[in-house]
């Protein structure tokens, strides 16, 4: 009787604990692939690394992201200060050409200025490339009367970036 009893009272937590998963959603699958994005401009050192370092820092989940230039700048003081502010250090990442890069396997390449559109390389029928342009910052900081006026324009482009980023899959160019 004793044992039955205990039986019961496992079956009825069992029951409780799977309703209470059930009714939590779905759970992210363990191993799901993730979108392997590439995010490309001219010379890999402002737009395409905030992109880059705002996918790893709001989308670890759900995208592999990479960044790369047509040609290779260095990362760009201004971009790392402004992204900082925001609470990502992209220190880590390093300016780099799509030369330098694994490119087997991407899903998605966004082009993140016109330059980078315009003269962007081939990648696999298979990869969708889209364009998502955003305003150059250190061409617009170029003319600024002072540093606080010129990180504006990076503070700006930043947020654009990053709302863009947030959006991901939903917010690329149809």
């Amino acid at each position: 009787m004793k044992a039955g009893i205990v039986l019961l009272a496992v079956v009825a937590v069992a029951a409780v604990a799977t309703f209470a998963f059930v009714a939590s959603g779905p759970m992210p699958t363990p191993g799901a692939k993730k979108m392997r994005v590439l995010f490309l401009c001219t010379g890999n050192s402002c737009r395409s690394q905030m992109a880059e370092g705002w996918a790893r820092a709001l989308k670890v989940d759900s995208l592999e992201p990479y960044s790369a230039g047509i040609e290779k700048h260095g990362l760009n003081p201004r971009a790392v200060a402004v992204m900082r502010e925001a609470g990502v250090d992209i220190t880590a990442q390093q300016s780099k050409t799509v030369d330098e890069l694994p490119t087997d396997g991407l899903d998605v390449v966004a082009t993140v200025c016109g330059h980078a559109d315009e003269f962007c390389p081939t990648f696999p029928q298979r990869v969708r490339v889209v364009h998502v342009p955003f305003d150059d910052p250190p061409k617009l900081a170029a003319d600024a009367a002072s540093e606080e006026e010129a990180l504006g324009h990076y503070r700006r482009v930043r947020d654009e970036i990053r709302q863009f980023v947030a959006g991901l899959p939903d917010s690329l160019p149809k």
